[in-house]
């Protein structure tokens, strides 16, 4: 248990290292602090708490402050390919709380199926309308049972980044991406 969880924040730091860096050095006031954020994390995530704010620390470090997140939850499989599907709520300080829901396929050395929460941390967000679109990016996960992951998805300025807990059993690379829409849909292209 302890190498899957080594597994999977090694490849959640490879991924973060290889992303641009787009951190700000002052605070405006439509952004989140580091505290406001980890603290969402706590009462979204509840007992994988700790994992979970070592990870968003971790963004921060890299990214800065958020102007909008992301709580929901999702399920994907993937066999060599892969589809997602998950469905949340985008909060923010200057436009209020929308829904929004997301699909993506992937395709790469990943294998397994998995379910849980996922906390989208969202960069430079110009209008909600700008949050709809496709976000390309690698992913990658090792874990059985259990696990926490992150990785970073970009579409033109904006970044997201989801952090992720899961329950089932995961391994593997992939690249793909996912499409955030504002209604349902089955269809990842």
């Amino acid at each position: 248990m302890r190498l899957i969880t080594a597994l999977t924040a090694f490849v959640a730091m490879v991924i973060v290292a290889m992303a641009p860096s787009k951190a700000s050095a002052q605070a405006r006031p439509d952004t989140y602090a580091l505290g406001e954020m980890i603290d969402a994390g706590h009462r979204f995530f509840g007992s994988t708490s700790s994992a979970v704010a070592q990870t968003i620390e971790q963004a921060f470090a890299r990214y800065g402050m958020p102007n909008g997140y992301v709580l929901g939850q999702e399920g994907s499989g993937a066999f060599v390919g892969g589809l997602t599907y998950g469905e949340g709520t985008l909060h923010t300080k200057n436009v209020g709380d929308h829904n929004v829901f997301w699909q993506g396929p992937s395709i790469g050395f990943d294998y397994g199926g998995d379910g849980g929460r996922t906390m989208m941390l969202v960069y430079n967000l110009d209008s909600v309308q700008s949050l709809h679109g496709r976000y390309g990016g690698v992913q990658g996960s090792a874990y059985l049972i259990a696990g926490v992951g992150m990785h970073v998805l970009k579409r033109n300025n904006i970044l997201l980044v989801p952090v992720r807990t899961g329950v089932g059993a995961r391994l593997g690379v992939s690249v793909g991406y996912l499409k955030l829409t504002p209604m349902p849909t089955w269809n990842p292209f």
